[in-house]
């Protein structure tokens, strides 16, 4: 049992230590802790493909992410390096779809997870807290969205 609590208790300091639920109580990132796991990868693992299906997200608490996409040639293009407080993944454990993209470690990485399943358990036992991170998700997506957006008129012009 103490170490189910000292595990607990290491997600919350990781949880308290991201952005991603900022304006939570510390309370509330207490609760959200519990439906979230900790997975470490080394570099150069996939952490998930292009097309596989989506079960889950990470918040990268250490290390780098590299984002990679197919052309129409086969070829991977890196679309983003992503490092501490980033997330991925948000999309597919939201509505389930297929990745968009692959992920893999750029470097040893310590990656919260967060399940489509948990999500749903957190959803059923604990709404309200759910809600807030499903907003807090909703937030990061869109920051990306309009981040993207610049760049694609950047690129254009």
């Amino acid at each position: 049992m103490l170490e189910q609590s000292s595990l607990l208790d290491e997600i919350r300091d990781m949880l308290l230590n991201s952005t991603l639920l900022n304006n939570f109580p510390p309370a509330e990132i207490l609760s959200a802790a519990r439906y979230f796991s900790i997975n470490y990868v080394e570099m150069e693992e996939v952490i998930f493909g292009e097309g596989d299906m989506g079960t889950f997200m990470c918040l990268i608490t250490e290390g780098t992410v590299s984002v990679q996409k197919s052309n129409q040639d086969g070829e991977n293009i890196e679309l983003a390096r992503l490092q501490k407080d980033r997330t991925i993944g948000e999309m597919a454990v939201l509505d389930g779809e297929r990745r968009s993209a692959t992920c893999f470690a750029a470097t040893d990485c310590t990656l919260l997870i967060l399940s489509k399943d948990s999500l749903e358990k957190m959803i059923l036992e604990t709404p309200r807290i759910a809600a807030k991170v499903i907003r807090a998700i909703a937030v990061a997506l869109s920051r990306r969205l309009r981040m993207a957006d610049g760049k694609l008129v950047d690129y254009q012009g």
